[in-house]
């Protein structure tokens, strides 16, 4: 029996959410397809289907039917991004152009109609707005038509549409208005003025979009392009990683990427693991020891062994994972869209059902109300304002955000952020500073010997290649003009150095060194080194052949404001998770430290993420804040994602929200910026429907049996074009909030 396949291709030309539902239904009604789901926010379409029983040239040609297209060629991705950035480019200058054009038929319509052809001087330049720059509308919404559906390019078209024709009709033929005693109104500013205002919004909504893309590309960029395969006869081929196979022998030098998964079998060094484990500290690495792509070696070379090529190393994997967490959620329903498909329709029957009630009992001047009331309806139903209600507050809100050091890439996060009920922390470089430092040194020697002592254990981290030893150097300060030079220095694997400086033997290492140098710890001293290591910190002893010199207490440090942060996220009445690819130990002392319950240790990238699955599954909204390359599936995972800015780019690329500061203390405010925003969208959204409450009717001529009243188009428009200005003066006071 045929199995499915699952593929994901990339779609272009969609412009809101409801132009991704159709493009799913059309590929759901596919044959041979078993499922599909398309992503608004990255552009994307996953499709469950039989290959025996379907054909990706007829998925494209059933897209292209609609309007927009599905990139099946193998450089589609690339591809996708060219259109993309053209299309962006091409939209700015349709942009710019529009309201060139569009500004001066808006102050003659509104102070300088009386001068002589006013009305041709305004049709020249409307003409180019409808015609050209607004052309997208008009195609989208007759493709939209075409398959029976209307989204808010249908509106669009329609009201710039119907409120150009008649305009141009009034132009040309004046005399048809003044033979019945009526003025040629036209309303070329209202069509020019709204294709303007939504193709802004338009922009604004594609520079929101962020380009998940380039995250996956700086993934795939920490494989090295070549690589050094070593021949049984020990000669070295430098070879493309593409060629690399399963038993391949691979050198690998000091500073290099690790290629492949593998297995050392010569040499040592110490491999930067931040890419998998998320852990700052590198790891020894000797014969026997795992070894995985995309980390990186330190000082030492070795040959390994590759295990694990192409698409089966741990980092392929977390590639994989992170593109399919970001294309597997559900397209961003935008609450605009989703009203526009009733909103649309709705406008359209009453514009329709105006002209036949006028037509019917308008008595001698039947045509001319039918048509003034059918047009002042769908002028001022115009959804200029509804364009505008959410991309204007969520500009406010990101830039109120980077006011604050908070740079946010898109809407969807500033929406929901204030939902969050599950704040997930990675560990180091979140709610730590990410680098091991000194944090205690007891000193056994009297104090006008210390000096000494100090200078000779800096002469010997000196020349350590440990990462530790960095940390210890940065802590000492000696006199640099009177730096010593130790003797012979011998590297114990495991154990630490051992060197001699005027005949004295030296040791820095741990407990296993002084032992097999005979060097005796008193009591007292290791019940201090015990207590150290409760604390989650690394000791290294530091000794001559006399006996103990120092101890010294290492620790990736807690952050200042990491404990005053976590206890306003809990006052919020969020629940705050702390994971670590760290031992239990030091886990359990950080978390103690912040005032932390909920905390795991011992955790893989992949665990991070169905740990955040697993609470989604429970109906929690999840928050994950992280730095490192390795949190990048997890973040991904999360319905918010936070970076810490002083982290890696993979990172910031994947979140949508990151912190400049990397200060832990900012997340409140997001969340406070959050609900701001939200709150301002709604206000938005109603300011624009009530101005459509109440104008619609009367536009229709309501009050007219009453009052004898009858909505001019020009208030019409100038009705519309007030909702657009309250939409925005609303978001603008976005600006004068307090976030604190």
């Amino acid at each position: 029996m045929e199995t499915s396949v699952k593929k994901s291709f990339p779609v272009t030309g969609l412009s809101c959410a409801s132009c991704a539902i159709s493009v799913e239904s059309m590929l759901k009604a596919q044959e041979g397809v078993v499922d599909a789901a398309v992503n608004f926010a990255n552009s994307s379409a996953w499709v469950e289907y039989f290959p025996g029983q379907a054909s990706l040239s007829d998925f494209k040609s059933a897209i292209q039917s609609i309007g927009y297209d599905l990139l099946i060629e193998e450089e589609s991705k690339i591809q996708q991004e060219e259109i993309q950035k053209t299309h962006y480019k091409v939209l700015k200058n349709k942009t710019l152009w529009a309201s060139v054009l569009a500004f001066p038929v808006m102050v003659i319509a509104m102070f300088l109609m009386n001068t002589p052809y006013a009305n041709w001087i305004m049709l020249i330049l409307a003409t180019p707005v409808i015609v050209w720059f607004g052309r997208g509308f008009f195609v989208n919404a007759w493709n939209q038509a075409k398959h029976g559906k209307a989204n808010m390019d249908t509106l669009v078209a329609l009201s710039t549409g119907i409120a150009y024709l008649f305009s141009l009709f009034s132009t040309v033929f004046p005399e048809f208005w003044h033979s019945r005693g009526q003025h040629p109104h036209v309303y070329f500013e209202a069509a020019a003025v709204i294709i303007a205002f939504i193709l802004l919004g338009k922009v604004l909504e594609e520079r929101a979009k962020s380009n998940t893309s380039s995250a996956i590309k700086k993934l795939i960029g920490l494989q090295p392009n070549t690589v050094y395969r070593v021949h049984d006869n020990g000669q070295e081929t430098e070879i493309p990683i593409a060629q690399v196979k399963m038993g391949d022998k691979l050198l690998v030098k000091p500073g290099d990427k690790i290629p492949v998964d593998g297995e050392i079998i010569s040499g040592s060094s110490f491999i930067d693991e931040s890419t998998i484990t998320g852990e700052s500290v590198p790891v020894e690495k000797g014969p026997g020891g795992k070894v995985f792509a995309g980390t990186l070696n330190q000082k030492g070379s070795f040959v390994f062994i590759a295990q694990k090529v192409g698409g089966e190393t741990v980092l392929a994997q977390i590639i994989k994972m992170v593109q399919q967490a970001q294309g597997s959620k559900p397209p961003v329903q935008k609450l605009v869209d989703k009203i526009a498909g009733i909103f649309v329709p709705v406008v359209m029957a009453i514009s329709v059902l105006t002209f036949i009630t006028w037509m019917i009992f308008g008595g001698d001047d039947a045509v001319t109300k039918a048509l003034l009331a059918m047009v002042s309806v769908l002028v001022i139903a115009c959804p200029c304002a509804l364009g505008l209600a959410t991309p204007t507050a969520i500009m406010v809100g990101m830039g109120k955000g980077a006011e604050n050091g908070i740079l946010i890439k898109d809407a969807e996060s500033l929406e929901l952020a204030h939902k969050v009920n599950v704040i997930v922390l990675d560990k180091t470089g979140t709610v730590t500073e990410g680098k091991p430092a000194v944090t205690d040194i007891a000193w056994k020697v009297p104090e006008h010997e210390k000096t000494g002592f100090e200078q000779i254990l800096f002469a010997i981290e000196s020349q350590s290649e440990h990462p530790l030893a960095e940390a210890v150097t940065a802590s000492l300060k000696p006199d640099m003009q009177n730096r010593i030079v130790t003797g012979k220095f011998e590297s114990i694997t495991g154990k630490g150095v051992v060197t001699d400086y005027n005949g004295n033997v030296f040791l820095v290492g741990n407990q296993k060194l002084l032992n097999d140098y005979q060097v005796v710890v008193a009591e007292a001293d290791l019940v201090q080194i015990e207590n150290w290591q409760n604390e989650g910190k690394t000791v290294i002893l530091f000794a001559n052949n006399a006996g103990l010199l120092a101890i010294i207490a290492i620790a990736d440090k807690i952050k200042t404001t990491s404990a005053k942060a976590i206890n306003e996220l809990q006052k919020l009445g969020i629940e705050v998770y702390m994971l670590t690819g760290d031992n239990m130990q030091t886990a359990k002392a950080v978390a103690q430290e912040v005032g932390l319950k909920n905390f795991k240790a011992e955790v893989l990238p992949s665990d991070k993420a169905d740990f955040i699955k697993t609470l989604q599954n429970e109906g929690k909204i999840v928050a994950m804040v992280g730095d490192g390359i390795n949190d990048s599936h997890a973040l991904a995972q999360s319905d918010v994602s936070i970076a810490m800015g002083k982290g890696s780019d993979i990172a910031m690329d994947v979140a949508k929200m990151t912190i400049i500061s990397s200060d832990l203390l900012q997340i409140s405010k997001a969340i406070r910026l959050s609900k701001l925003t939200t709150n301002t969208i709604k206000q938005n959204l109603f300011w624009a429907f009530i101005y459509n409450v109440i104008g619609i009717p009367v536009a229709a001529g309501i009050l007219f049996p009453i009052w004898g009243f009858m909505l001019n188009p020009m208030i019409a428009g100038a009705a519309m074009a007030m909702s657009s200005v309250s939409v925005v003066s609303n978001s603008l006071r976005l600006k004068l909030k307090n976030l604190e």
